[in-house]
């Protein structure tokens, strides 16, 4: 297909977001050595090792993808990311169950400053953090991650027009200097979200952990096809590539 016909999009092709079903499949970050955090799946012939874990059959949750590249034993995780999201119903059982098996805790479970929620902090061995959140029973446990966003509107604007995604809720706190914003394809209670910080002033992150392949593997795609008809690459590279197309001249930087 030639260039030129990936550059005028149709009304229909802008609003496959709003008339697909989609949710979140998956998300991919890179670890040291995978024999310590799962068993693996070997593919010496890409020379990588991966695993895929849930709180349920990939074909209805959200699982973490760890990929071993053969020979690289550290990553940076950049300063974008900021942490996966675990809904438990009692934190403190959890906090002891994870410390029992020599997990580290870095933040004790207890009740948030101000706030009803009880929280917990513990990373992995890679010094992934994941927040261990105390609420009722969920259908999807592994309920959220977080990514820090130098422009938040900018942001919210993409996953809303580009990803067809909802805006949920939007907390803003000057006193501490951040906004949140809760983002997804349905309640937050009920499934994945993303959750968006903006920190006052901070307008670029590092993004060492390549957050923005995201984006290749949120949603199911019963509609590509038509997608295809206009962007013959990947679809990471399709959203890459084509950003102005969705969102006008949004500077790249700001998205990802």
């Amino acid at each position: 297909m030639a260039e030129a016909e990936a550059t005028a999009p149709t009304a229909e092709l802008l609003e496959w977001p709003q008339n697909d079903k989609r949710r979140f499949l998956h998300v991919v970050y890179r670890v040291g050595d995978l024999d310590r955090t799962i068993k693996k799946r070997d593919i010496p012939e890409e020379k990588y090792s991966n695993a895929f874990f849930g709180f349920g059959p990939e074909e209805s949750h959200f699982v973490v993808e760890l990929t071993y590249n053969y020979g690289v034993d550290k990553y940076d995780i950049g300063t974008g990311f900021g942490h996966f999201a675990i809904a438990t119903e009692d934190v403190y059982r959890m906090v002891e169950n994870i410390r029992a098996k020599g997990g580290n805790i870095t933040r004790e479970p207890g009740p948030v400053k101000g706030r009803s929620s009880h929280i917990a902090f513990v990373k992995d061995p890679d010094g992934y953090a994941f927040e261990l959140i105390q609420r009722g029973p969920t259908p999807e446990p592994l309920c959220q991650v977080m990514l820090r966003v130098g422009g938040l509107e900018h942001s919210i604007k993409f996953y809303e027009k580009a990803l067809g995604m909802q805006l949920l809720r939007k907390i803003d706190r000057p006193k501490h200097k951040y906004t949140l914003a809760m983002i997804g394809y349905g309640p937050e209670l009920e499934n994945t979200i993303l959750e968006l910080t903006y920190n006052y002033g901070v307008t670029e992150y590092t993004k060492e952990m390549h957050m923005h392949r995201l984006l290749s593997v949120l949603m199911t795609y019963t509609k590509v096809p038509r997608l295809s008809k206009w962007f013959p690459k990947s679809l990471e590279e399709r959203l890459l590539d084509n950003l102005d197309l969705f969102l006008g001249s949004i500077p790249k930087s700001l998205l990802f």
